[in-house]
């Protein structure tokens, strides 16, 4: 009789060990609202969670760690097969840090990360629904392309206790059902809308060479025109970025713009100082070099960089 209450009792704290499992989904209906200055987007979305434990409400107990506003959902409460069935219509503004070397040729990597905030791993461990959680293929992006989408279930540790006063209680980890997107741009079509601006002002920098090298003011007053304008592109383009202390494909075209812009004042002032000496065969013959150096090494490497990008 002992062994057999020892056997019930040691089942039973076995069974009470365990943590449950709860299975979640989602339904991913929409990412919109792609702020990089912000560093936010906005993501409508269904979850929804099957379990036994009565101690579970998601419905206050719904944690997103990487989110700065969670809009109050809108919650269906069901039962299946013994199970509680709970299903949540979700909006939340999620903060990223966005990828911005390529723009506007760029890829980016979005999570979300669910979290119970009373339940740790040892009384809750999440299952993530892989069958049944999905993208809206038709109405999710606006813009970009969808190359990846992924549901997993992982654990998060914090290294604090959270101001637990029992012995080893120094950090805590909690089940975590997570969301990865990858996200690719359709990019050409606002490339040449973002770049058109800083390319005409090069092209007017170089309408100067159409002149004689001796004809000061189009020679002079066209590139630097033209410099101003670029400047302009790249304030208005660099307002819709985050800072960033990195290099971008917007900064490395800007320069090139800017040093072209610079080599075609160097080769107009070189042709008038061999004007200016009598030399008019040195002269012309700068201006001839000079011009079709300028041009082709700009438009050489603006493919290159760009191609790289691109790819």
């Amino acid at each position: 009789m002992k062994k057999i209450l020892f056997v019930l009792f040691f089942v039973s704290a076995v069974a009470q060990a365990q943590p449950d499992t709860v299975k979640v989904g989602a339904y991913v209906i929409s990412v919109h609202d792609i702020n990089f200055r912000d560093k936010e987007y906005t993501i409508r979305y269904w979850l929804w969670f099957l379990y036994k434990n009565p101690d579970f409400n998601f419905s206050t107990q719904l944690d997103i760690p990487n989110a700065k506003e969670i809009d109050d959902p809108d919650t269906v409460v069901d039962s299946v097969n013994g199970m509680k069935w709970v299903q949540m219509k979700m909006k939340c503004v999620m903060k990223e840090s966005w990828v911005v070397h390529d723009f506007p040729f760029d890829k980016q990597h979005l999570r979300l990360r669910v979290e119970n905030t009373v339940f740790d791993k040892n009384k809750l461990i999440f299952a993530a629904d892989k069958r049944h959680s999905t993208f809206n293929q038709a109405e999710g992006l606006d813009g970009w392309k969808l190359t990846n989408f992924q549901v997993t279930s992982d654990t998060t540790r914090y290294g604090t206790g959270f101001g637990d006063p029992r012995p080893g209680r120094d950090s805590q980890t909690f089940s975590t059902f997570k969301i990865d997107m990858d996200i690719e741009r359709e990019a050409w079509g606002l490339f040449l809308k973002i770049f058109i601006g800083m390319y005409i002002a090069f092209l007017i920098a170089l309408v100067s060479f159409v002149s004689h090298p001796w004809e000061l003011e189009p020679r002079f007053g066209l590139p630097v025109g033209g410099l101003f304008a670029a400047v302009g592109n790249k304030y208005i383009i660099d307002s819709l970025l985050p800072e960033s202390p990195e290099f971008s494909l917007v900064d490395t075209l800007h320069s090139l713009t800017f040093m072209g812009i610079l080599a075609v004042l160097a080769v107009s002032a070189l042709s008038l100082k061999y004007y200016n000496d009598e030399n008019k065969a040195a002269c012309l013959k700068v201006n001839r070099i000079g011009s079709r150096a300028v041009t082709i090494i700009y438009v050489v490497l603006n493919i290159y960089y760009v191609a790289q990008a691109a790819n």
